[in-house]
């Protein structure tokens, strides 16, 4: 009969404690979702390029103008290593903060932030449809 109890007591504890960890993995995974939430940041994909001073985010329904800050230069920066020539695009994922104030030097509509990088990779050749013009 001791046996039986303690088993049961046993089993109890550890149920006890697993079901705590989960509680505070569920507390963190909200508490990261609440803070971007509360920061509006907003997960852009597409297509980059950083060229003469200009920074654009071309996605699948819309380009937004990239404000030049240090993350948007480390994303240069990881970018040049796909590049052949300055004015290619690289494909990007990236977090960050929309807006649509007036920037004197950004003349879009939309204004990106970038406040996180998350990936970014070259285009694939079939799916690179850019036109050059020139001599090769």
């Amino acid at each position: 009969m001791k046996r039986v109890l303690s088993i049961a007591l046993l089993l109890i504890v550890v149920f006890a404690c697993k079901n705590e960890s989960k509680s505070k993995d569920a507390k963190i995974i909200e508490a990261v979702i609440a803070k971007e939430q509360s920061e509006n940041l907003t997960v852009l994909k597409g297509s980059f390029v950083y060229y003469d001073g200009a920074a654009v985010l071309q996605t699948s329904n819309e380009i937004y103008g990239v404000l030049v800050t240090e993350k948007m230069e480390e994303l240069n920066k990881q970018a040049e290593m796909f590049k052949t020539e300055p004015t290619d695009m690289v494909q990007v994922e990236v977090k960050g903060t929309i807006t649509n104030q007036k920037d004197d030097k950004i003349l879009w509509k939309n204004k990106v932030n970038i406040v996180e990088i998350i990936n970014v990779r070259a285009i694939p050749k079939e799916e690179n449809n850019v036109v050059k013009l020139g001599k090769e």
